[in-house]
């Protein structure tokens, strides 16, 4: 496989209206990889329609693109997002709401003093911005707000008031939660009792908001334009509150529908008030039309109601498909069964009817999702010319989805190209070419093909790895062997059989290590060991260096080149270097440039140290230093080969190594002598680096344990020392210890 380099966005992902359930996606990497592949006004497909952002990404960078969408509430973040009611029409809505009528009072009013609380520090009744709560208790057990009397904020102990004011509104609870199960099904609908479980994450008072509001909606005197508005912002105040909302937040991407031991009960009102910014801050119109009607080739956003297969016939007759984009859809019982309640609460339950499935489906397993990507995998091959491209993301991949998703489309006759992977946080990026249309014979799987692409690719790298990277280095020689399912093998059997197989070929090969605390193949890291017999790849040392220690060296050497670089061109000269599943993370990028750059403006430089000529001239003074400190104490000193050894009567006391870089793995290999009498010596603006590299490599933790690492202003001190012994240079050179950076690490 030819792999291709990870392409990175120029912004990070959306923080938009429910970020939470939409793909994680980087901004500008569509954008980026598109005129590679398509030709500008070229018509895209979007067989998922899961990440509106990158569906508008693609369109704003001038092409057509048609996308499927089955879920009504992403349908509608993908409208609002490419035409968007202007700021005044979402101010105008929610001043609307405010003022209309609930008894003698405005609406606004009511629902404001639902979140009434008492400051404790001047008590001034004031707005609890959210209350927490305890999982089946019947009354929160504290609040969080900001008093702007007196400026008093954090978590408090609730009051008496507090809680009675949520035992009178949950008495009235019954009433509030009927009209609700009305507006998503009927009372002789056999879905009903599926709604009722739906709801109960929903506490007495969020419901009764949302439902006071959404009754009042159709009261409202509003332009089309101002009701769309006022239901974007009603959808942020529905996924505001629901229970899913644990506290401290420890899922803040939650997948079930499981009520945490403490959580928030946001204050609605104030939702609805940050909704208006999340819009107003993440719209920008592109022309939008629904399917059959057509767009312009400048670009815009073709909408399809309905699933691939009932489209897939009138595509092909019609439209010539350039390239397929999309972000992989993975199991979410949460958001899936959500969105069925928040449809039927906007737009009744005609907009839930063809969406009703995902109240019904509880569990949603990994065959289960084969099946399902295999299946639009197989109406895309059905439409779609040889050799068309498929760029797809896998946003918050995990072993099993990327098992799933490369075993549906081999099976669907797709012939993956590449993967690219960066971190288990990442979206991986995956390309596919439709294939042949021919019967494809499935070979048996082979734990040898698994087990030697593991081996060869933890040997590229260097260093440990995580079971991720692991797993998808098997998984890819399985695929490319066409060894991942056979034709009459059901989903279920194949993906274990492949998994089964991936953990036997790391646990029953002893050139494999497992750093881990637990029992466990996918947790930790794994590394394996180089035959004797097996020649280096990076060729002359004795040992390849680290992937950490390769990225050092060509972060290093293109600042060298190219001073005054941003961090994206920095990204775009390195990840061709190492493509695939050897993409280095930002963290380790970050971690060399805090070592040897500095920032001005966004412009990224070389510190003045640490400009070739500069490091090699201090190198050069360190020689003599060490001179000097070695005669002071009585010993004679040489160079023997890259070591300054120190001698007594012949006999070999100390060797020094002298490092301008943190390239610590090519000075153990590089010195012959015991570890316990070398000593290296590094700059300290390395020391940070070092430290970082030791703690993401077990391996290399384990062989630095053995050695003293010296930085150049011990040894400078030395010289100033009226009284240097053999005892006190000792003692001075464990004074220094090589520690973490205490600084902020630059995040550019």
């Amino acid at each position: 496989m030819e792999y291709q380099p990870y392409i990175p966005g120029t912004k990070p992902a959306d923080a938009g209206p429910l970020s939470r359930f939409i793909p994680p996606l980087e901004e500008g990497t569509i954008s980026r990889w598109l005129p590679l592949h398509a030709s500008m006004g070229g018509w895209l497909l979007d067989p998922f329609g899961f990440s509106p952002r990158l569906v508008l990404e693609a369109a704003r960078a001038g092409y057509r693109v048609l996308v499927t969408v089955n879920n009504p509430i992403t349908r509608f973040l993908l409208e609002i997002a490419a035409n968007p009611p202007t700021e005044s029409d979402f101010n105008a809505a929610l001043a609307e709401l405010e003022t209309a009528k609930k008894g003698d009072e405005r609406l606004g009013a009511h629902l404001q003093a639902l979140y009434r609380t008492t400051c404790e520090k001047c008590n001034a009744e004031i707005q609890a911005d959210y209350f927490l709560w305890r999982k089946e208790a019947d009354a929160p057990y504290a609040r969080v707000y900001t008093c702007p009397q007196c400026n008093d904020s954090g978590e408090r102990v609730v009051t008496q008031q507090d809680i009675d004011r949520a035992k009178q509104i949950a008495a009235t609870d019954g009433l509030h939660r009927s009209r609700s199960f009305e507006r998503v099904a009927k009372l002789d609908d056999d879905d009903r009792v599926y709604a009722e479980e739906a709801i109960q994450h929903y506490l007495p008072r969020p419901l009764y908001f949302l439902t006071t509001v959404i009754n009042r909606i159709d009261g409202l005197n509003l332009t089309p334009e101002r009701k769309r508005a006022l239901n974007a912002l009603i959808l942020v105040a529905c996924d505001a509150g629901n229970t899913l909302w644990d506290h401290p937040p420890t899922r803040p991407r939650p997948k079930q529908l499981n009520i945490p031991s403490q959580f928030r009960e946001h204050n609605l009102w104030k939702m609805l008030e940050r909704g208006l910014s999340l819009w107003t801050e993440t719209g920008s119109p592109v022309v939008f039309e629904a399917w059959p009607k057509k767009i312009p080739e400048s670009g815009g956003v073709c909408i399809y109601e309905g699933r691939l297969k009932e489209l897939a016939h009138e595509v092909k007759k019609e439209i010539p498909i350039a390239a397929v984009i999309g972000s992989l859809p993975r199991p979410n019982q949460a958001f899936w069964t959500l969105s069925a309640l928040w449809a039927g609460w906007l737009w009744g339950r005609e907009a839930v009817e063809p969406y009703k499935v995902a109240l019904r489906r509880r569990r949603y397993d990994w065959a289960w999702n084969a099946t399902a990507l295999h299946d639009a995998f197989s109406h895309l091959f059905e439409l779609l010319p040889l050799g068309t491209p498929f760029f797809g993301f896998m946003p918050e991949p995990e072993p099993p989805f990327l098992t799933s998703a490369l075993t549906a489309a081999g099976a669907a006759g797709f012939d993956l190209k590449s993967v690219a992977l960066r971190t288990e946080h990442d979206p991986i990026q995956i390309l596919w070419n439709r294939g042949e249309h021919l019967k494809r014979e499935a070979n048996e799987q082979d734990v040898a093909i698994a087990r030697e692409a593991i081996h060869a690719h933890l040997i590229e790298r260097g260093e440990p790895a995580s079971y991720l990277h692991v797993h998808a280095a098997g998984l890819i020689a399985l695929a490319e062997a066409r060894a991942l399912k056979n034709k009459n093998q059901e989903f279920d059997e194949a993906l274990r059989a492949t998994n089964a197989l991936i953990q036997s070929a790391l646990s029953e090969d002893e050139r494999f290590v497992h750093y881990s605390s637990g029992e466990s193949v996918e947790t930790g890291l794994w590394s394996a060991t180089r035959p004797s017999s097996t020649p280096p790849t990076n060729g002359g040392s004795a040992q390849d260096e680290s992937l950490a220690d390769r990225v050092e060296v060509a972060i290093v050497t293109f600042l060298q080149k190219n001073p005054d670089s941003i961090y994206l061109e920095i990204e775009d000269d390195l990840y061709p270097r190492f493509a695939g599943l050897l993409t280095p993370s930002k963290a380790m990028i970050y971690a060399v440039l805090d070592s040897y750059a500095q920032r001005e403006g966004a412009s990224l430089k070389l510190r003045a140290e640490d400009v070739a000529s500069a490091r090699r001239n201090e190198r050069e003074t360190i020689i003599p230093m060490l001179e000097l400190v070695g005669k002071r104490l009585g010993y004679s000193t040489s160079l023997a080969d890259k070591n300054h050894v120190w001698e007594e009567n012949n006999s070999f006391q100390f060797a020094f190594y002298v490092l301008a870089s943190a390239l610590v793995g090519r000075a153990i290999a590089e010195t012959p002598y015991s570890p316990e009498q070398t000593i290296l010596v590094i700059p300290g603006g390395r020391a940070s680096l070092i430290a970082y590299k030791a703690g993401r490599d077990p391996a290399l933790a384990e062989r630095l344990k053995n050695y003293r690492l010296v930085k150049y202003r011990l040894l400078r001190a030395m010289l100033e020392v009226p009284v240097l012994t053999r005892e006190t240079f000792e003692e001075q050179i464990v004074s220094d210890p090589l520690e973490k950076s205490k600084s902020q690490m630059m995040m550019f």
